[in-house]
């Protein structure tokens, strides 16, 4: 009987050889940051409490792949907790640090690829190989009713994830669909690039998060 597949990649994990040697080099440049696979951010509370999965990309090169917390350390962090904070999904302080003290709350963070690609652009075989850590992921989370995808690429790997099809379920700003027995909604990711060019405004943020916590209390 063979053992049920890891949610966690190992440090060293070696599937996409773009992406390792990436990191490897990085490693030699930076030796005090991360620089592995960015493991899935999960509430004091353990597993059973998680209602809300929200997956993102990849890890930023100065933000997660530098401190070991998804969005840690670069701008998306500040949009992303500060409306989780707002919404009673975080509690704390976000400091952009990984020992700022900050707490999810019924909540869990992931991405659908864990290691920082270049230009922060996976290709597609990364982002498939990547999927035998999302699909565990989410089985992990006896009590999941919601996942929160940011950006196309995460949304189209977590439908898949969840053995939906693209083309049925298909990507936009403020989506609400059911797939795989939990309710997917979907975002814009909170990138710098997309608050600056007004893809992404703060209010529209916050009103995918209004919808999810109504959403949870139901």
């Amino acid at each position: 009987m063979s053992a049920a597949p890891s949610p966690e990649p190992g440090r060293d994990c070696p599937l996409c050889p773009r992406l390792h040697g990436f990191i490897a080099a990085w490693r030699e440049r930076e030796p005090s940051w991360f620089n592995a696979p960015v493991p899935t951010f999960l509430p004091p509370e353990g597993e059973n409490s998680v209602k809300l999965l929200i997956v993102g990309l990849a890890p930023g090169l100065r933000g997660a792949n530098r401190t070991g917390r998804p969005f840690t350390g670069d701008y998306a962090g500040d949009l992303l907790y500060g409306t989780m904070i707002k919404h009673g999904l975080a509690r704390g302080e976000f400091k952009a640090r990984p020992d700022d003290g900050l707490e999810l709350v019924g909540a869990a963070i992931t991405n659908a690829v864990r290691c920082v690609p270049p230009e922060n652009k996976p290709v597609g075989a990364e982002i498939s190989t990547c999927r035998t850590f999302l699909k565990p992921t989410i089985a992990r989370f006896p009590n999941l009713r919601a996942i929160l995808t940011l950006g196309s690429i995460a949304h189209q790997s977590t439908v898949r994830a969840l053995g939906g099809r693209v083309a049925a379920l298909p990507f936009r700003h403020g989506g609400r669909q059911e797939a795989g027995g939990v309710t997917l909604f979907s975002s814009y990711h909170c990138s710098r690039y997309n608050t600056n060019t007004g893809v992404l405004t703060e209010e529209m943020f916050v009103n995918v998060f209004s919808e999810i916590a109504a959403f949870l209390k139901s």
